[in-house]
């Protein structure tokens, strides 16, 4: 089956097809649709906010498939790239521009410009920033012990803990990490107006490219710095792919580990005995981490294009077609994780597909897992009364935005 999109030269007002993204219902839970479209319509037409249509890939099979195959495109240039939200033509620029750095490369280009970038993101990098990971968790925790209750867990760890290790890896003043907090909000949640997302898009594009003239000029001991100075030596990447590379680990570095931090506590503080079982055993903390990214799976699906036609699932995707593949719905395959809606911290799901598949799995996943065991086994440790203070149902869940989460998780003891 063949169904023309718009860049196959056909108009999609006469297309009937549902809204994505889909609302997730139950809190924890992906949305409800995607148990059906996994059984019965694997490849399915969805359609986006600016009104184009994509193909929405669930099964684990099909998106780990196409995660690894050259027709498909991470061209964030190409008009029929799918946008889960309603930008401004400056806007899709800006994206555009992002795209320029790494995670809208394909091969060949893709390759050099990620074995440049790995050694700042290897385990012993990771390795090496966890005594400053630890110092800012037991400072925030110290705070929060300190400080009335109920505390709030975002604004006590969720935002200042990914925030400060992401300006400490890019030498950028930590007083200014309020731009980071307002511009991934702005940039990833739904609600926002086209107007709103390119006034923050663009201050913060000013913002990071004043912070790469001034390390170009005299390069810093931090990741940005040490980038310049293999640039001069090996070119690879001009001014505005600096720019926009240090964008895009500023938004989707920071916002995807803070999700994750403000919903592991709660999923943990929510599931009792799962909680138990990584406190009485703190080895078993690096299993529940993995747990906690396929069960939460913060980012929905991730945009790709065909670059030729593309056989799925028995359904035929043209060249130039747009597709979105479900991280959350393949965290919850059935075929691959049973019982997929139950919080299991002994399951072992280092399969799970939270940082992606193939050569653009997540750079920064190393950093990520530190930051995630590091507090949640510090929390836990030292507040071990720690308990919601108010139902999971009353939390306010980020329905509206593309990194799932929850804006406060007030918490006692």
């Amino acid at each position: 089956m063949t169904i023309d999109l718009p860049g196959a030269g056909a108009t999609t007002s006469t297309v009937d097809a549902p809204d994505f993204p889909m609302t997730r219902i139950c809190p924890f839970d992906p949305p409800e649709e995607y148990v059906e479209l996994r059984a019965k319509e694997p490849v399915s037409l969805v359609r986006v906010p600016d009104g184009q249509l994509a193909w929405l890939i669930t099964r684990y099979a099909d998106v780990r498939r196409l995660l690894v195959d050259p027709r498909i495109s991470s061209n964030r240039h190409h008009p029929n790239m799918p946008l889960t939200e309603s930008v401004t033509p400056q806007t899709r620029r800006n994206i555009a521009a992002v795209g320029r750095s790494l995670i809208g490369l394909d091969q060949p280009e893709h390759g050099p410009q990620r074995r440049m970038l790995i050694r700042e993101f290897t385990l012993r990098r990771a390795q090496e920033m966890r005594p400053h990971i630890q110092h800012t968790v037991d400072r925030c925790v110290d705070e929060m012990l300190a400080g009335p209750k109920p505390a709030d867990i975002v604004t006590a760890l969720s935002l200042p803990v990914p925030s400060t290790a992401i300006c400490t890896l890019l030498g950028m003043p930590y007083a200014d990490r309020e731009l980071i907090e307002r511009s991934a909000n702005a940039q990833l949640r739904r609600n926002v107006s086209a107007q709103e997302r390119q006034d923050t898009s663009s201050e913060l594009r000013d913002y990071v490219n004043r912070l790469v003239s001034a390390k170009e000029a005299e390069p810093t001991d931090d990741l940005l710095g040490r980038l310049i100075l293999q640039n001069r030596e090996t070119p690879l990447f001009d001014h505005d792919m600096l720019v926009g590379l240090a964008m895009l680990l500023l938004v989707a570095g920071f916002e995807t580990t803070a999700s994750m931090i403000s919903l592991g506590v709660a999923g943990l503080l929510a599931n009792p005995d799962q909680l138990a079982e990584v406190t009485a055993d703190p080895s078993a903390m690096g299993l529940a981490v993995e747990e906690l990214l396929r069960y939460f799976s913060v980012v929905d699906a991730l945009p790709r294009v065909a670059t030729a036609d593309i056989e799925v699932g028995g359904v035929t995707i043209a060249a130039g077609e747009g597709l979105l593949l479900s991280f959350a719905s393949a965290n919850w395959d059935e075929t691959i994780f049973p019982d997929p809606g139950m919080l299991n911290v002994r399951r072992g799901a280092r399969n799970h597909m939270a940082f992606g598949y193939g050569i653009h799995q997540c750079i920064g996943q190393n950093l990520a897992r530190a930051e995630l065991e590091i507090v949640f086994r510090t929390l836990f440790t030292r507040i071990p009364g720690l308990r919601l203070a108010v139902d999971v149902d009353e939390l306010p869940f980020k329905r509206d935005s593309n990194i799932y989460g929850v804006d406060r998780v007030p918490v006692t003891w």
